[in-house]
């Protein structure tokens, strides 16, 4: 079962990961300036990834896959990391999709 996990950068800012259960890292956030944002912003996660139409596939200019989950506004929530194929991103995008029964780790209580 997949895992959020929130932390806190040195800057102060708060920010989450979504980990597989090898704790491989498979989306992660932009900085948050509180908790409670952040903690928005794993809800939002739980809710929307399972939406293919929250789900943003792109490729990078050196020819990596990634993709965003968006929330229901548009706005990017969280990105993957870089993948070498289109079929390991379909791949990591069918495990992200069951994020609304994953857990939450809190390292910053």
């Amino acid at each position: 079962m997949s895992k959020f996990a929130i932390t806190k950068r040195t800057n102060g800012e708060f920010q989450f990961s979504l980990k597989d259960d090898s704790g491989k890292i498979l989306l992660g956030s932009e900085g948050y300036t509180n908790h409670s944002a952040c903690l928005n912003g794993v809800e939002s996660v739980k809710k929307n990834a399972a939406i293919d139409a929250h789900i943003e596939k792109k490729d990078s200019s050196n020819g990596k896959f990634f993709f965003n989950v968006k929330a229901s506004n548009g706005q990017v929530v969280a990105t993957s990391h870089m993948h070498d194929t289109d079929e390991i991103r379909s791949e990591i995008i069918k495990v992200i999709k069951t994020a609304a029964s994953a857990t939450t780790d809190d390292q910053t209580l």
